[in-house]
C-alpha cells in the first residue's frame, strides 16, 4: 500500500525516493502531481506505467527556482522572464526549446519542453531537496484530475511510493500552457492565468487548442478529466433541469452539478460548486469524483464568460466528451 504523509514527515523521505528513481505524489495549487526526477529516463518511464498514460503525451517539468531553467531549456527568450516575473511561481507552464539534459521520454519525442514553477511551497521544497520533477496529474490516465490526497490514493494506491498530503488544491484546474517557441506566443491550454491576462502582458497572444502530430502540451490529444459515468454539459440551468427530470422519468439516478445561485431546483440531487467562477474551478473535479460514485449520470452547468470561466469549461467539455444539452 502507498504511504500518505504530511509535508513535515514526508518531504525528506520523498526527496530520497526521487533521488533513487522512485515516484512521489506532491500537492500543487492546481492539482496533485505525480513526480519523478526529470533527468532520469528510467524513473520517468515509471510515470507512464503508473498512470497508464500514452507515451506520446508529454510531461511538464516542475522547478523550484528560475536558475534551474538553464538545465532544462537551451533557448530562453526574454518573454519567458517577462511572464515569470509576474506569474511564477504560479499556475502557468511555459514551452521552450528543450536541452539535451531532458530525455525524449519527457517530451514525447518532441524538441520542446514545458516548464512550471508551482506556487505551492511543499512542491517547491520537494524539488529543492531533490531535482526538477517531470510530473503530470496524479491520477489514472483520462480520469478526473485529483485535488486531494485521497483522490490520488483512490487511483494510484500501490502504483507510487509516497503521497505527500498538502490538503485541497487552491486553484483546482491544471496550469495554463503558453508556447513561446512560436512566432506569436500561443496558449495551448487555458488556465487560471488567462488568455486575457497574458495578452495584457505580452501585447499579442494566440489561442490554439487543435491537436497536433507531436503534442507540445499535455491535454491536447486525448479525452481527459472524464468521470466513470455518462456526463453532459447543460447550456442553461433550464436545460439542466429538463435533462434531469427526463432522466428521472426514464428510471435514472442523475445529479445536477451547478453554481449555487438558484432557488428553484430544490428536491433534486444537487452538488453545489459555489457562486464564483473561481469556486467552480476549485471544486469541479472533487464534485465529478463524488458524483461518479453515487449517481449514474452527471449533468453539469455551463459557464459562458471569458477568463477563468473559459478555462474551466475547457476541462468540463473534455470531461463530457463534448456532449451538451
Amino acid at each position: 500500500m502507498t504511504k500518505i504523509l504530511n509535508a513535515h514527515n514526508g518531504l525528506k523521505q520523498g526527496a530520497e525516493i526521487i533521488k533513487n528513481g522512485g515516484l512521489v505524489v506532491f500537492p500543487t495549487e492546481t492539482v496533485y502531481g505525480l513526480g519523478a526526477d526529470a533527468f532520469n529516463e528510467e524513473a520517468v518511464k515509471k510515470i507512464f506505467k503508473a498512470k497508464g498514460r500514452p507515451q506520446d503525451n508529454p510531461l511538464i517539468v516542475h522547478i523550484s527556482s528560475l536558475e534551474q531553467v538553464k538545465d532544462i531549456a537551451r533557448e530562453v527568450p526574454s518573454a519567458f522572464y517577462k511572464v515569470a516575473e509576474k506569474y511564477m511561481p504560479g499556475p502557468i507552464s511555459i514551452i521552450l526549446k528543450k536541452s539535451d539534459n531532458i530525455p525524449m521520454t519527457v517530451t514525447a519525442g518532441g524538441d520542446t519542453v514545458a516548464v512550471r514553477m508551482p506556487q505551492n511551497q511543499i512542491a517547491r521544497d520537494l524539488i529543492s531537496l531533490s531535482s526538477p520533477l517531470a510530473a503530470p496529474s496524479a491520477n489514472k490516465s483520462k480520469h478526473v484530475s485529483p485535488t486531494t490526497a485521497q483522490h490520488v490514493y483512490d487511483d494510484l494506491n500501490g502504483e507510487v511510493d509516497l503521497i505527500i498530503d498538502g490538503g485541497s488544491c487552491a486553484v483546482g484546474i491544471e496550469s495554463t500552457v503558453l508556447d513561446l517557441t512560436t512566432d506569436t506566443p500561443t496558449v495551448l491550454r487555458p488556465g487560471a492565468v488567462t488568455v486575457e491576462m497574458l495578452g495584457e502582458l505580452l501585447g499579442e497572444v494566440a489561442m490554439n487548442g487543435k491537436a497536433i502530430k507531436i503534442a507540445k502540451s499535455p491535454g491536447m490529444k486525448y479525452t481527459h478529466y472524464a468521470p466513470k459515468v455518462p456526463t453532459v454539459v447543460a447550456t442553461t440551468i433550464e436545460h439542466a433541469v429538463a435533462e434531469y427530470d427526463k432522466t428521472i422519468s426514464e428510471g435514472g439516478n442523475p445529479v445536477l452539478v451547478y453554481r449555487g445561485i438558484y432557488e428553484s431546483i430544490d428536491g433534486r440531487n444537487l452538488i453545489d460548486l459555489g457562486v464564483t467562477a473561481e469556486d467552480y474551478a476549485r471544486n469541479v473535479y472533487s464534485a465529478l469524483r463524488e458524483a461518479e460514485i453515487n449517481f449514474d449520470q452527471i449533468i453539469i452547468e455551463e459557464l459562458h464568460g471569458g477568463g477563468i470561466e473559459y478555462s474551466v469549461m475547457n476541462r468540463v467539455y473534455k470531461s463530457a466528451g463534448e456532449k451538451t444539452v
